[in-house]
């Protein structure tokens, strides 16, 4: 992913508000789903690291690579990930 497809993802995450909270549990099987879930229904997903925040590095990587999603930024305790839907309508998906 190149720097100008990055910035367009961070400027379009901007307004979005926290869809998934991990907290003390960490990564199970039900979080994984539910960001899977949410990138299909979504594409550009923020996730809250609400505990575990000394891991939250590697935590995101591990739920971007359990998704097989892209990790466009983390900021503070909040990370910004992507996945294309290929069946998403052409009108709805994110163009970058």
């Amino acid at each position: 992913m190149t720097g100008s497809q990055k910035r367009k993802l961070k400027s379009l995450a901007h307004k979005l508000k926290p869809i998934v909270l991990i907290g003390q549990k960490g990564i199970t099987e039900s979080l994984v789903k539910a960001v899977d879930k949410a990138l299909e229904d979504h594409e550009l997903i923020k996730v809250k690291f609400i505990d575990l925040k000394d891991e939250k590095v590697e935590l995101a990587a591990k739920v971007v690579s359990d998704t097989k999603s892209f990790l466009v930024n983390m900021i503070g305790n909040t990370a910004i990930i992507y996945r294309e839907n290929p069946e998403r309508p052409k009108e709805d998906k994110i163009k970058i």
